[in-house]
């Protein structure tokens, strides 16, 4: 990550417009970038952002919120940016003959496949490039560390340490469909230390983008964006001809560590649920480098989901693996807080299941099976293999945490009910019954399949009784309101929780504030970024480990976009009373991103070195 700097793209606000306000928006509606190698610090060949659209126009989608747009002119900017670095005639020098005539035959198909599907059939809004990687969620060139940042307010004392934050961000244009969810891995990093605040963002260099680099372009399939129909089964082809001819290799992991991070026995993990983790390293200086795919020692032989669970006070770490092609499509484990790996408990499915987040108590695991799940044969028939199944019952699992097989899981069926996150778990033994706090979306797809009807997220209240097996689920709030991305008082995981802090994703996808959300009488609080500022998900930092402070007692960390102003910035608010104690002013644009952490002084000192 550190050893190189690769400019994809603008990023100053006189380069990057995206001015929205009520009498003007403006944005992309056709959009070109690439990048290719670096050697060392040098950078091969520039990007390339283009657009020949001279009319505004207006969309809609489950993710993106309606808006016009008016594209900005970049040419005579990457011209000149162009001019200043060196050119490379061939992006992998290597090849044999017979490589370089598969590569490319392969191409030309490829090519022409897309076209062809083009013309027949336009992509939808879930996989429009256009749309799913627009305004703010546009990509951003990586920053080397940027030391002495200005600070409005005062920083609390008590954070000492790094707020870093995943995120997805294509390092290529995308030739046919991409989902936001598809982007490369990058993390933005902001580091206080006695005093000094300092913020780097880079790439997690994953397998595939470290070969996607090299290659200068876009080959490895995008799971959501372009797998599906009959152009998904044809780019599968491909890539295995490709793998087959030595163009890449897939041996070493598929996936773009995008979505969550985790600090767990001295390494700091950058996750997405189709591959290991990857360990990224804050360096002495506050910035980023990735150390590499992470395996835990050769004892993780699957992928990870991106939402392990840390005990608070054992310091174990909880996590699933799910597979979409065959079975065991689903797999349990834990790590012991030395990093030592349990067996793999075999939890059986009957089909595979999209299951991207869970929950632990004190003494069970809580494993939702729901209706969305994998049919890869639907894209014979031209569809997406992410298929809402509205047949299918929901229900969720409670599973003993150190159970040696799935045996003595109990399954307890929840009417109609699809969480794509769970904030919280805990037991009540004097009604015998598992409470799980959850954000339940209608429609269950809508994330990944277009839809008509607004996506809608309840935040829920669902319980499940171990003596009946029967279970209830209400709103916890009575006002209508999208609560997404978020947590509770990561010291008091699995045991039972008042307060949770959660996104409000409104108008979605973006988030305009965040509400802290009494989970015992359903009162809300609302912070508001303010008109046209939009944020991501508020991470909430406990003051101390102790039960001094209070259950709230702490303070909230989250990036903030000004639409208009095209500038971000890091506010720190008192998680108390919702008061900004202190706003630290960044060197560049962050994008709306997914899920973050913060890691104090003392353990980024018993960092692991690999």
């Amino acid at each position: 990550m550190a050893s190189t700097s690769t400019t994809l793209l603008p990023s100053t606000p006189s380069q990057f417009l995206d001015r929205s306000s009520s009498s003007s928006r403006h944005n992309l509606q056709s959009l070109s970038f690439s990048s290719s190698p670096t050697l060392g610090n040098r950078k091969l060949n520039p990007c390339s952002v283009s657009s020949s659209v001279n009319k505004t126009f207006s969309i809609s989608s489950s993710l993106q919120s309606p808006a016009t747009y008016q594209p900005p002119s970049w040419k005579k900017l990457c011209d000149d940016v162009a001019s200043l670095i060196p050119k490379t005639k061939d992006h992998n020098p290597k090849l044999n003959p017979i490589q370089r005539t598969a590569a490319t035959i392969i191409d030309a198909v490829e090519n022409a496949m897309v076209s062809h599907e083009r013309r027949r059939h336009p992509l939808p809004k879930t996989a429009d490039p256009a749309v799913q990687i627009a305004g703010n969620f546009f990509p951003v060139p990586e920053q080397p560390v940027r030391h002495n940042l200005p600070v409005t307010g005062t920083v609390p004392e008590c954070i000492q340490g790094v707020y870093v934050r995943n995120g997805a961000n294509p390092l290529h244009k995308p030739i046919s469909g991409h989902h936001l969810f598809d982007g490369d891995g990058m993390v933005h990093a902001v580091r206080f230390n006695n005093g000094s605040v300092s913020y780097s963002c880079r790439f997690t260099e994953t397998n595939r983008f470290v070969q996607e680099r090299e290659l200068g372009r876009s080959v490895f399939p995008k799971a959501i964006g372009e797998l599906h129909g009959h152009l998904g089964i044809a780019k599968l082809m491909l890539f295995n001809a490709r793998g087959l001819f030595g163009l890449l290799d897939p041996t070493r992991g598929l996936g773009v560590a995008n979505a969550g991070l985790v600090y767990f026995n001295g390494h700091l993990l950058a996750m997405s649920e189709d591959d290991l983790p990857y360990h990224v390293r804050v360096t002495q200086t506050g910035d980023l480098e990735t150390s590499g795919r992470y395996d835990f020692d050769g004892q993780l032989k699957s992928t990870m989901i991106a939402h392990p669970k840390l005990d608070p006070e054992t310091r174990e770490m909880f996590a699933l693996s799910y597979d979409v092609v065959s079975k065991p499509y689903l797999k349990y484990f834990r790590f012991a807080s030395d990093g030592r790996k349990s067996p793999d408990v075999e939890i059986p499915l009957d089909q595979p299941t999209m299951i991207h987040d869970f929950a632990i108590t004190e003494n069970f695991v809580v494993v939702p099976d729901q209706q969305v799940v994998f049919r890869l044969p639907e894209m014979i028939g031209g569809g997406s293999p992410v298929v809402y199944d509205k047949n299918k019952k929901s229900r969720f699992g409670v599973l003993d945490r150190y159970a040696e097989d799935a045996s003595s899981m109990r399954w307890i069926e929840v009417e109609d009910c699809f969480c794509f996150h769970l904030w919280n778990a805990w037991e009540e033994p004097e009604t015998d019954e598992i409470v799980v706090i959850g954000s339940c979306m209608t429609p269950p797809d809508s994330i990944f399949n277009e839809h008509d009807q607004t996506l809608q997220s309840v935040l829920s209240e669902i319980r499940l009784n171990l003596k009946t097996g029967e279970s209830t689920r209400r709103p916890v709030i009575s006002e209508q309101l999208n609560l997404e991305a978020g947590m509770v008082n990561r010291n008091l995981l699995g045991r039972k929780t008042r307060f949770a802090y959660l996104a409000l994703a409104e108008p979605w996808p973006k988030v305009s504030g965040f509400a802290k959300v009494d989970l015992s009488t359903g009162e809300v609080q609302k912070y508001i970024y303010g008109d046209g500022r939009y944020g991501g998900e508020p991470l909430f930092m406990p003051e101390g480990s102790g039960d001094d402070a209070g259950e709230d007692g702490g303070y909230i960390m989250v990036f903030v976009h000004d639409e208009e102003k095209v500038k971000s910035e890091l506010q720190i608010i008192n998680a108390v009373d919702l008061k900004l104690e202190a706003t630290v002013t960044l060197p560049s644009r962050v994008p709306y991103g997914f899920h973050g952490t913060f890691i104090s002084n003392e353990d980024l000192l018993k960092q692991a070195l690999c």
